[in-house]
Formats: structure tokens, C-alpha cells, sequence
């Protein structure tokens, strides 16, 4: 499939920020590998989400880690930070390790976000694609499945019930317990958030949650059996298409040109997904790697605010998802060079996305 023309002049100032069904938003894991001090990568990273919701950006999602090499343990403290900054983004875990962590506490910590931010706060929980949260609070990786299955189970209950009465295998049991603050929002939004297994996909279909799946490496068109199969889950489980949703997120880098996105972008993500794939016995990647991954049918969105555009569009051909979510601030990427992709992104990529998107799923006129 060839790459989607979008012309800027087909773009007005009002129109895209009303027209597109598909959010377009941001995600950080907060990586430390450019060697500033936790302190000052917590500005910069405050800094990110305050210009993301002046662009008018529709979502920000931050990730959990208990590593010396990423920074937010807790997503929902600086969500809460990030809410007072900010007026109309909605705010995200991406994702909250839900596995190892309460539910109960999970649905507290969120719903005081919820508050603070007159309801924009959201859970994208997930299994966890690092297990250093596992030993830190005594949890036991051959339970992994069984530990996210039965946590989500209370969560969502928290969220639907004031009193909760339930009992599992992992955690203490709840008998008519109140659990206290409630959000502004009826139901907290929760999202299942995935790397590729279908367990998880299929999961998510039956519960009627809304999906998001990581695409990292590769060609993006080897997930659409996995989108196929959450949406015959939700199909098969009686929930109308209309009460699901679907996210994909993906590495990401504007610059004016393609030359300078790569000049910014490509040294620090090779150096970053290098770092990680030596833990976990992954090949080493190069220049020539780099290069499939950010070519048409790639999962890298790097290059120009056009390059960038008809990637995202690619994409939404392939899954017709309802949200796209960029990950720029990776590895060692400067600050200012991030700041300028998400300006990018949301003064120019957005735009052309939204205008076309918006074409695209206009109603045919009668004839």
C-alpha cells in the first residue's frame, strides 16, 4: 500500500480540532539516559504536557518503571501535577503496572487525579513488559497472568460500585467495603494496554474495555489479525462496536525535515532500544534496521510533519483505530528537540491527520 497524500491547504484552523473521530496524543516513559538529574527530567517532563494541552493535543499518557534508567514509579503523583498545569488533555497512565499493584489504591490514586483535573484522568493497565515491580512488592512472576486477570477483575468493580464485596487468591478480600474518593467521571476509563498477546486482546474484547497496542518494532500490518481478533471478542461477547475503542502507539519524531528528524531521533533510539534488547536477548540494531523500521510500511513515525502524517494515515487504513498516540522523548533525544517535535505535531501533523481523517469518514452525499 502506497503512502496517503495530504495536502496542507486543505486545512482550516477550526475545522480539524472538530471534525476527526481519532484522538491524537502523546506518551513518555520519562527516560534518564541523557544524564540529567531526576529533578530536572521532572520539569522538562512538565514542561512536555503543558505544551502538548496548549497545542490542543487530546491525551498524554506517562509509564510506570522501577528502574534506575526510567523516571516515574507512580504515574498518578505526577498525573496529579501534570492536572494542575494543564485545562483540557486528558491524562493517562501508559501503562500502570497493574499486576503488581492494589486495585484499590490504583482506583484512590486515580480518582484523586480526576478531581484535580474536573475529570480527564484515565488507567491504561497493563501485565507489565518489565518485571522489576514483581520482587519490589513480593508478587511472583509465575502467577503473571493470573495476577493481572484477577486485579482487573476489582478494578473494575471499584469503579462501578461504591460498596464492594469480592474475594481472590492474591489479594485480601473486600466484604461491603467503601471504597472513598469517587471520580468526577460516572466510569473511570480503563484501557487494556498490550505488546501483541492475543490473551490479553481477547480479554479486553470480552470485558468491552477500550485496547491499546504497542507497536515497536516491525511492519504495523502484522497486528491487524490482532485487531481482527479484539473485535470479534467484542462481537462474540454481545458489546456493540460503538462501546469499544482501540489505541495503537508508536515511536514517533517530527522535524522540519527528514534529515533533521533523523540527525535528533536516530542515535538516541538505536542507542536506547539497544540498551534494552541486550536484557532481553534481542539482535543488535543498526543503521540499516533503523531504516526499514521509519520506511513507508514501518512501525517508526519519523521524518517530516507530511512523512509523519502518512504514517499515522497508513496506520488508521490498516486498524481504523480511534486514537494514535506518540512516543518522541526517547532515550537520550534532547529536551528542546522534543519540545520542537511536539510543536510539530500538533500545529502541523495534527491538522493534515484530522483533516483527512474527517474526509475520509464523511457521510457519501445522496444521490
Amino acid at each position: 500500500m502506497g503512502a496517503i497524500r495530504v495536502r496542507k491547504d486543505d486545512c482550516s484552523d477550526n475545522y480539524w480540532r472538530y471534525a476527526s473521530s481519532m484522538e491524537l496524543g502523546l506518551a513518555t516513559f520519562a527516560d534518564l539516559a541523557s544524564g540529567v538529574s531526576p529533578r530536572q527530567r521532572m520539569q522538562q517532563l512538565m514542561e512536555e504536557v503543558e505544551l502538548a494541552d496548549q497545542l490542543g493535543l487530546d491525551v498524554f499518557g506517562i509509564g510506570e518503571h522501577h528502574r534506575p534508567d526510567f523516571l516515574v514509579s507512580s504515574p498518578a503523583v505526577v498525573l496529579g501535577a501534570a492536572a494542575v498545569k494543564t485545562a483540557q488533555i486528558r491524562l493517562s497512565s501508559a501503562v500502570t503496572v497493574l499486576s503488581s499493584d492494589d486495585p484499590v489504591r490504583v482506583f484512590q490514586d486515580f480518582a484523586e487525579v480526576d478531581l484535580l483535573s474536573n475529570g480527564r484522568a484515565e488507567i491504561m493497565a497493563g501485565r507489565g513488559s518489565f518485571i522489576e515491580s514483581f520482587p519490589l512488592f513480593g508478587y511472583d512472576l509465575e502467577d503473571y497472568d493470573e495476577l493481572y486477570a484477577e486485579k482487573l477483575e476489582l478494578l473494575l468493580e471499584l469503579r462501578a460500585k461504591t460498596r464492594v464485596t469480592w474475594s481472590g487468591r492474591h489479594r485480601p478480600a473486600l466484604a461491603d467495603a467503601e471504597v472513598w474518593p469517587r471520580p468526577v467521571q460516572e466510569r473511570l476509563p480503563v484501557w487494556v494496554a498490550v505488546g501483541g498477546s492475543p490473551q490479553s486482546v481477547v480479554r479486553a474484547g470480552t470485558l468491552g474495555l477500550p485496547l491499546t497496542i504497542a507497536i515497536i518494532g516491525g511492519q504495523p500490518a502484522r497486528f491487524a489479525p490482532l485487531v481482527a481478533l479484539y473485535r470479534e471478542a467484542t462481537a462474540r461477547a454481545g458489546h456493540e462496536p460503538s462501546e469499544t475503542r482501540l489505541a495503537i502507539n508508536t515511536h514517533a519524531f517530527v522535524a522540519a525535515t527528514s534529515a533533521q528528524a533523523d540527525s535528533a531521533f536516530a542515535a538516541p533510539y538505536l542507542a536506547m532500544m539497544n540498551r534494552i534488547g541486550r536484557e532481553r536477548g534481542w539482535p543488535p540494531s543498526g543503521r540499516p534496521e533503523y531504516e526499514a523500521l521509519r520506511a513507508p510500511e514501518g512501525a517508526l513515525a519519523v521524518g517530516s510533519p507530511e512523512q509523519v502524517a502518512e504514517k499515522i494515515l497508513y496506520e488508521h487504513e490498516l486498524f481504523g483505530h480511534d486514537r494514535y498516540i506518540a512516543q518522541m522523548s526517547v532515550g537520550a533525544v534532547a529536551h528542546e528537540d522534543v519540545l520542537r517535535s511536539i510543536e510539530l505535531f500538533g500545529s502541523e501533523v495534527a491538522p493534515l491527520v484530522r483533516t483527512e481523517i474527517a474526509r475520509r469518514e464523511a457521510p457519501l452525499p445522496v444521490q
